[in-house]
């Protein structure tokens, strides 16, 4: 059935192609973020979907996404989120795990190999909503080193 059927205006999908991801959004540290789906460069007014990359040995600062839920799925990597008091609970995520992780809650994402890129693909409702925290230092964060 065509737009004109349905009486509406015409909505069609949009790509982002490979190489051209949307890089000016919230970021915190070594966590790169980058949408491929967001309401920045597309029609979406409730959704961000993007990769989020972490260099060997590089974490995020403490931080929080506000309102937004966020799932996340390791595509790549060892991967650890840190949270709860002083950051000392923590999470291992492994290529093929998801995560949820609810509104508001600090944390830290960690890349745990100095030698492998980590790369999540993440979700978030309704927008890329990111406040960072004051920094910690790395020893902190159990077994989290740079190199």
């Amino acid at each position: 059935m065509s737009a004109e059927q349905l009486n509406t205006t015409p909505v069609a999908p949009v790509v982002t192609r490979a190489g051209h991801l949307y890089g000016d959004t919230g970021q915190s540290g070594g966590a790169l973020r980058q949408s491929g789906v967001s309401p920045e460069h597309t029609p979406a007014t409730k959704i961000w979907f993007g990769r989020v990359s972490n260099e060997p040995g590089y974490r995020s600062l403490p931080h929080h996404h506000a309102e937004a839920e966020t799932g996340g799925y390791v595509l790549k990597g060892h991967g650890r989120i840190y949270f709860g008091d002083d950051y000392s609970v923590f999470l291992d995520l492994y290529e093929g795990d998801f995560v949820f992780v609810p509104p508001f809650i600090h944390h830290v994402e960690a890349n745990m190999s100095v030698t492998e890129e980590l790369i999540w693909l993440t979700a978030r409702t309704p927008d890329n909503l990111v406040v960072n925290l004051d920094d910690v230092d790395d020893s902190v964060l159990a077994d989290y080193r740079r190199a």
